[in-house]
C-alpha cells in the first residue's frame, strides 16, 4: 500500500509562516504521506514554491534543505540552528512580542507606514523579499513534475482573487501574493489577455484559495496549515490589540468562507440532494497552534526575529507530529475537522 496522498492549503501570515516550515519539515520526513497539490498565499506561497522546487530538484531531503535556506534568508541567519539554541535563553514568546510591538523603532515605523504611501519612496523603492524570491529555481517551481502549485493574489482594481498556476508562477506572482498594500507597492503583472494588472496580498481574497484543490484528479483530503488564530477568548482593548485582531479576522475571512461552503456541500451529499460524484466530498484536516499564535502579533509578522522563527518552526514540527500521531489513519477515510461544530 502506497503513501497517503494529501493536498496542502498554506495560509499567509508574514514571518509566522515559519510555523508552516516546521509542519512541512515533518510531513516531508514522513514516507507515509505524499503531497499531491499545494495552494498557498503570501508566506504560504513562498513555502509552497520552496517545497516544490526542492522536491523536483532532489526529493524530500532537497525540499527540506530549500525550506531551511528560505527561512535562513528571511531571518538573515546563515545557520538557523544557532537561533534555535539561543531561543532557550530568550524571554517568553509573549514578552518578546510585546517588547517588539511597543518598542520605539516599531511604533515609529508603524506610524510612518500608516501616514505615508509606499509610492513615496520613488526610485529608491524595492520589495524587501525580491532578492530572496528571485533566487528560487523557477524552472523547478513551474515544472509539470511534482505537486501542483497554486499561488493566490488579489487584483487591486477588481477586488477579485487571482490564482497563478503552472508556468504562470514567476517571481512577480510570489511577490504579489505577499504584497501588503500599506508597506509595498502593488505588483504589476502582464496577463495572457494583453492587459497589465496590479496585485496585492492574496490574504484578502483567498488565504489560501481552496477551489484549485477540488480538481477530480486530486485526493479528497485537504490539510489546512492555519497560522492566524480563528478564536481569541479575550476581548481586545488596547489599540495594538484591536488592530491585531482586525488583521487576524481579515486574513481568516476567506478561509472560513471556503470551509463554510465545504460544510454546505457535504451536507447536501449526506442528504442525497446531489448526484453521487457530482460534487467533491472534501475531507478537511487542520494543523495549527492557536495558543502560540495568540501570544504573537502583527509586529512579529513583519519583523522576522530569528529567535521567534526558531520557536515557530519548533511549534510547527510538534503540531504536525501530533496530527500524524492522531490522524494519519484518518487520511483517505474521513475529515478530522468538525465543520458542523465550527459553523454551528
Amino acid at each position: 500500500m502506497g503513501p497517503k496522498r494529501i493536498n496542502l492549503a498554506l495560509q499567509g501570515g508574514g514571518a509566522h509562516g515559519a510555523f508552516t516550515w516546521g509542519v512541512l519539515d515533518v510531513l516531508l520526513a514522513c514516507e507515509d504521506v505524499e503531497i499531491a497539490a499545494i495552494s498557498g498565499t503570501s508566506a504560504g506561497a513562498l513555502n509552497g514554491a520552496a517545497l516544490k522546487s526542492g522536491l523536483v530538484a532532489g526529493g524530500r531531503a532537497e525540499a527540506r534543505a530549500t525550506l531551511a535556506w528560505l527561512w535562513g534568508q528571511i531571518g538573515a541567519v546563515q545557520d538557523m540552528r544557532l537561533a534555535s539554541w539561543l531561543s532557550d535563553m530568550a524571554p517568553a514568546t509573549r514578552a518578546m512580542s510585546q517588547a517588539l510591538e511597543y518598542s520605539l523603532p516599531y511604533s515609529l515605523g508603524d506610524i510612518v507606514a500608516r501616514a505615508t504611501s509606499p509610492y513615496a519612496y520613488g526610485p529608491f523603492y524595492r520589495h524587501p523579499l525580491e532578492r530572496i524570491v528571485r533566487n528560487l529555481r523557477f524552472d523547478e517551481v513551474c515544472a509539470p513534475e511534482g505537486p501542483d502549485l497554486h499561488v493566490c493574489a488579489t487584483n487591486v482594481r477588481t477586488g477579485k482573487i487571482r490564482v497563478f498556476s503552472g508556468d504562470e508562477i514567476g517571481p512577480e506572482a510570489l511577490l504579489a501574493s505577499a504584497c501588503l498594500p500599506t508597506l509595498f507597492q502593488a505588483v504589476e503583472i502582464a496577463e495572457p489577455d494583453g492587459t497589465t494588472q496590479a496585485y496585492w496580498d492574496g490574504g484578502y481574497t483567498g488565504n489560501p484559495a481552496l477551489h484549485p484543490l477540488y480538481d477530480p484528479g486530486l485526493p479528497d483530503d485537504i490539510v489546512v496549515v492555519n497560522i492566524n488564530p480563528i478564536y481569541r477568548p479575550d476581548l481586545p482593548y488596547a489599540p495594538q490589540e484591536i488592530l491585531n485582531r482586525i488583521n487576524e479576522i481579515s486574513f481568516n475571512a476567506s478561509l472560513l468562507r471556503d470551509l463554510r461552503a465545504i460544510a454546505f456541500v457535504k451536507r447536501l451529499i449526506a442528504e442525497g440532494k446531489v448526484a453521487p460524484g457530482a460534487m467533491k466530498d472534501v475531507a478537511v484536516h487542520m494543523i495549527a497552534d492557536d495558543t502560540l499564535m495568540r501570544d504573537l502579533s502583527v509586529a512579529t509578522k513583519v519583523v522576522p526575529s530569528p529567535v521567534v522563527l526558531a520557536r515557530l518552526k519548533s511549534a510547527g514540527e510538534a503540531a504536525a507530529q501530533a496530527f500524524l500521531d492522531a490522524h494519519l489513519g484518518d487520511i483517505g477515510v474521513r475529515g478530522t475537522v468538525d465543520l458542523e461544530a465550527m459553523f454551528g
